[in-house]
């Protein structure tokens, strides 16, 4: 830059030097009338004062230059090393960083339009238009004002939370912040802002928020501690929700920062309590159940658990506690535990009862039934002591088959585990078959039997024989007049159990009227002169016995199945 004023001064001298010369040379040809003398010296030394002088100026300017040249280069620098800044954080942050240029009305953005929303560049529009468009129809209008009003006032940062589209058409929750720039006058020119996904975090809030109302509204107590025993005790207390003051009388400001020991009283279980410390001391888990008091000291029972929370290091931070007065609960058990021994000795008492009575009737129904088949070998010839003597017969041995069945319950009753057998169904059919012979010659029904899959039955001989004697002798008695009389009798294998289906074509029974009572003690459902009420209560109690169930269909006048379910084992 020196050499170069230099050059410019000698230039100017030599230039200067030689239109002087050429003046001069032009001075001699014209008279000396029109003009003054010239000086070449004087002239020479003007030149040179003044070539020192424009030396003077241009090394000012020059260094003047040289200043600005070097701030221009320094902010140069500035912007380049902004720009590598900016490109740097723009690859390394996880937001979505966009320029908008506001008078021109053109916004640009960087790869986190991509990363973050799975926009490709082809599908980002340049206009803030498209940004606005993206906005979810809910907070568009909302962000839309707060963005402008912002940009008219004189604050230069700005942010905001709204929820913004994706490539895919979902929608992402986002934090905005954004920074302007505005012209001497105050008026905007640009605007930088970054886009961070707070989907995750908006999510745990609102799961937040939800836990929070659970435990503001829920009816059991909720007790949060700290973390670490206080001097032996259970540890401190930071929280109480609603609940436990209702429950203990306790207002929040007056337990928290105290020990639930407070609670403990003469009648609490000490032992409960020990195991409650030394999980804490070995933070783990723990179900408690004793007797506590509240603020009045009255006693009340409670249930509760201790849960450790773990902060995000893993690490104890927090003990929450789930308490429920179970004061009720332990007065309905108490109760109950009183009512089941009553019933145990009502229920011994008419056992016992019921055991007096079947052997202290059974003598005199022996006595009456001698006596009856004595008077038969008489001949009577009165009818109407005949009627008599027959009617008393016939109530004679209902009243003897009705001691026998309820002998029968008692049996069943008294002995809850019986001895089984492997039984050929077969063979128990034959059996029942010969035993209802007379019966079935009578009445001469078409039974049919299927059993393919199953031959062989694990169950009591006795038991079996009763139900299935039981379940005939009722489908022929209640048979249709109208109809032959069909009996589909099925056994199949299903897993570890054998199902026994017992079908007939008989007159049905009204289970919309009857299902609740269709397996009572005394349940008549027709009205047949010999019919006891006691022949399905037996079956019932049989199968259950037996480890079975037993379930009934039945339509009137169209027939009923019975489906008896065994274990095979």
């Amino acid at each position: 830059m020196k050499n170069k004023t230099n050059q410019i001064t000698i230039i100017y001298i030599l230039v200067s030097i030689f239109l002087a010369v050429i003046y001069r040379e032009v001075l001699k040809h014209i008279p000396p009338v029109h003009h003054h003398s010239f000086s070449f010296i004087n002239n020479a030394i003007f030149i040179l004062l003044s070539g020192i002088i424009l030396k003077y100026f241009l090394n000012k300017n020059d260094i003047k230059n040289s200043e600005i040249f070097k701030k221009l280069k320094n902010t140069n620098n500035e912007i380049k090393e902004s720009n590598e800044r900016y490109d740097i954080v723009s690859k390394a942050t996880s937001d979505t960083i966009w320029d908008w240029k506001i008078q021109e009305d053109r916004m640009t953005w960087n790869k986190g339009i991509e990363n973050v929303f799975g926009y490709k560049q082809d599908q980002v529009g340049e206009s803030s238009k498209w940004w606005f468009d993206n906005i979810h129809p809910e907070d568009s209008i909302k962000m839309s004002i707060k963005l402008y009003s912002f940009i008219e006032q004189k604050t230069e940062k700005w942010q905001d939370q709204y929820r913004f589209k994706c490539a895919d058409g979902s929608y992402k929750y986002v934090l905005d912040r954004g920074f302007i720039l505005k012209d001497e006058n105050g008026k905007s020119l640009r605007m930088i802002g970054a886009i961070q996904d707070i989907t995750k975090q908006k999510e745990e809030e609102q799961r937040l928020k939800l836990l929070e109302t659970v435990i503001t509204h829920t009816k059991d107590s909720v007790i949060i501690t700290e973390a670490d025993l206080n001097e032996g005790k259970i540890p401190n207390i930071v929280y109480v929700n609603p609940a436990f003051t209702v429950t203990s009388g306790y207002n929040s400001d007056e337990i928290i920062g105290k020990s639930p020991n407070i609670f403990k009283g003469p009648n609490s279980d000490s032992l409960e309590y020990k195991k409650l410390i030394d999980a804490i001391k070995n933070k783990e888990e723990c179900q408690v159940e004793t007797l506590s008091y509240k603020k009045n000291k009255d006693e009340y029972w409670v249930n509760f658990s201790m849960l450790p929370v773990s902060d995000s290091d893993g690490e104890l931070s927090h003990w929450v506690s789930i308490q429920r007065d179970i004061s009720e609960d332990k007065k309905q058990e108490v109760e109950k535990e009183q009512l089941i021994k009553e019933l145990t000795q009502n229920n011994k008492d008419l056992q016992q009862f019921s055991y007096i009575t079947s052997h202290n009737l059974r003598a005199p129904l022996s006595n009456l039934t001698g006596l009856l088949n004595l008077i038969n070998d008489i001949p009577i010839k009165n009818p109407e002591l005949k009627e008599i003597l027959d009617g008393f017969n016939k109530s004679t041995h209902l009243l003897n088959d009705t001691i026998n069945d309820l002998v029968k319950v008692i049996i069943i009753k008294d002995n809850p585990s019986i001895e089984k057998e492997n039984l050929m169904l077969k063979d128990i059919f034959e059996d029942v078959f010969s035993q209802l012979e007379f019966l079935i010659g009578t009445h001469k029904p078409i039974i049919k039997f299927d059993f393919e899959q199953v031959s062989f039955l694990n169950t009591n001989k006795s038991y079996l024989e009763s139900i299935l004697l039981n379940l005939l002798t009722n489908a022929i008695k209640y048979k249709s007049e109208t109809r032959k009389l069909k009996i589909n009798i099925t056994a199949k294998q299903l897993d570890h159990d054998v199902v026994l289906i017992f079908k007939d074509n008989g007159i049905g029974i009204d289970l919309e009227r009857n299902r609740d009572k269709i397996f009572g003690l005394y349940q008549r459902f027709h009205d047949y002169p010999d019919s006891k009420g006691l022949g399905l209560y037996l079956v019932k109690s049989q199968v259950e016995t037996m480890g079975g169930t037993i379930g009934i269909e039945s339509k009137v006048d169209i027939g009923t199945t019975f489906t008896l379910t065994f274990k095979n084992r």
